[in-house]
């Protein structure tokens, strides 16, 4: 079973013209294991998804990347890759550390990122987008054109 993302945009420039993003279609398998620990999971449990009261698929993707840090946090981890817990933690300094650990854990749940741990004094834990989280970055950066743009509007309209 796979999960389809699209995109129908228009998106205006700063010299007035706009760009239209036709389709960007990003498919994906849904049955990935974690296998980041000894005991390989299923990373996306299927009755969590595409019941009736959740039949949007916007419902859904928001279900997995919604909340005030995990778009911020995973265009850090995007940045950084692999990405250290310490780092992310100074990247990101409003967070705080047990909501950071929280949206990392939710975010691996989901399969969007992996962890890996090694056996190091002190710990070292490494953190990377997946292959599932790879197909975020389109959707990244056109939210961040669109931010951008926005903020080009808000600076000549307030």
């Amino acid at each position: 079973m796979g999960m389809r993302v699209r995109l129908w945009l228009t998106l205006p420039r700063k010299d007035g013209s706009s760009i239209e993003v036709k389709q960007v279609v990003c498919r994906t398998i849904l049955s990935m294991e974690n296998s980041t620990n000894d005991d390989p999971q299923p990373v996306i449990k299927q009755e969590n998804y595409g019941q009736p009261e959740d039949n949007c698929s916007m419902t859904n993707a928001w279900k997995v990347i919604g909340g005030k840090w995990k778009l911020l946090l995973l265009n850090a981890i995007r940045q950084e890759c692999p990405a250290r817990f310490g780092a992310l933690r100074k990247k990101m300094q409003d967070i705080t550390q047990t909501t950071l650990t929280a949206q990392l854990r939710e975010l691996e749940r989901d399969g969007i990122i992996s962890r890996k741990a090694y056996a190091e004094s002190p710990p070292k834990v490494e953190y990377q987008l997946t292959e599932l989280g790879q197909t975020l970055i389109p959707v990244m950066q056109v939210l961040s054109d669109w931010g951008d743009n926005y903020c080009q509007v808000i600076k000549f309209n307030p």
